[in-house]
C-alpha cells in the first residue's frame, strides 16, 4: 500500500522524467527504478510507467505532425509494421514472470543507457549525412522490417528505442533528418500506444500512480519546453546515462545471477 508521501515521489520522478524527455530524452530511467523503489512490482512498474508518459508519444508526434505532408504511405506502414511489433512486444512482457523480468532489468537498463549515450553522435551522422544525400527511398522495405523488430523492445520495455530507429532510419531512407524524426515519432507512437492500450486492460496497471505520474510528466514537459535554452541537453543526458548505469549495477549485484556466484 503506497503512502501520500510515495505518490509525492512518484510524481516528482515524473516531473524530472517530462523535463529530461522534452531535452534529452531517456526519462524512464528515472521513473522505473523510483516505482521499484516505492514496492512497485517489476512488471506493474514497467505497465504502470508507459501508461503515464504515453502521452508523450502522442505530443511528439503532433509536434512534428507538418513534417509527415507527404508521407502518408509512409507513415502508415511504419504504423502498422510499429503497432503489431509493439503488441508483440507487450505481449512479450505480460506474460514473462516477475522474477524473470527483475533478472533482465539491469541488462535492460544498461543497453538504454549506452543507446542514450550515442544519442548525440547517432543525431549529428544523420544530420552530416542528410546534407550530402538527396531525398529518393533505399531500402524502405528493410525499414519497415526492422522498425517492427526495434518495436518490439519498444513494447517490451522501450527506453531509448527511438536511438535504434532513427540510426536504422537514416541507414536506409534517403531523406531529411527532419522527415525521418516525424516518423521516428510515429514508430514510438505505434509501438507505445499499442502496448498502452493493450496494458489498459490488463490488471498490472496502478492507476492512481499511473494518473499522478501522468500529471507530472505533462508538468516536467512544458517545464522542459521553456529550459531547453538554458539548460544543455548534452550535459543532461550524461547525467541520466550515469544514473543508468549505476542504477543497472546495483539491480546486478542484487541479482540471482551474483547470488548463484557467491553461493556456488
Amino acid at each position: 500500500m503506497l503512502s501520500g508521501f510515495d505518490y509525492v515521489l512518484a510524481g516528482l520522478a515524473a516531473v524530472v522524467a517530462g523535463i529530461i524527455n522534452a531535452l534529452a530524452g531517456g526519462g524512464t530511467l528515472i521513473t522505473f527504478p523510483t516505482l521499484l523503489a516505492l514496492g512497485v512490482s517489476p512488471i506493474a512498474a514497467n505497465v504502470t510507467n508507459t501508461i503515464a508518459l504515453c502521452p508523450g508519444f502522442i505530443g511528439g508526434m503532433l509536434a512534428q505532425f507538418k513534417d509527415l505532408a507527404g508521407q502518408r504511405r509512409r507513415f502508415w506502414l511504419f504504423m502498422v509494421s510499429s503497432s503489431i511489433g509493439g503488441l508483440t512486444g507487450s505481449i512479450l512482457l505480460l506474460r514473462t514472470g516477475e522474477r524473470a523480468f527483475m533478472s533482465l532489468v539491469p541488462y535492460l537498463l544498461l543497453a538504454a543507457s549506452l543507446l542514450l549515450a550515442i544519442q548525440g553522435l547517432v543525431r549529428r551522422w544523420l544530420q552530416r549525412r542528410s546534407i550530402r544525400l538527396d531525398a529518393g527511398a533505399n531500402s524502405e522495405t528493410w525499414a519497415i522490417i526492422l522498425a517492427g523488430v526495434a518495436a518490439i523492445y519498444g513494447g517490451y520495455f522501450g527506453v531509448a528505442m527511438s536511438v535504434v530507429v532513427l540510426c536504422m532510419l537514416g541507414l536506409m531512407i534517403r531523406d531529411s533528418l527532419t522527415r525521418l524524426n516525424a516518423i521516428k515519432q510515429t514508430v514510438a507512437f505505434g509501438a507505445n500506444g499499442t502496448a498502452a492500450v493493450l496494458f489498459i486492460f490488463s490488471d498490472k496497471v496502478v492507476w492512481s500512480v499511473a494518473l499522478v505520474m501522468a500529471v507530472g510528466a505533462l508538468i516536467g514537459g512544458t517545464l522542459g519546453g521553456r529550459l531547453a535554452v538554458r539548460i544543455g541537453p548534452d550535459a543532461l543526458r550524461w547525467t541520466v546515462v550515469a544514473i543508468g548505469i549505476v542504477l543497472a549495477i546495483i539491480y546486478f549485484l542484487q541479482s540471482d545471477v551474483v547470488s548463484t556466484l557467491l553461493n556456488a
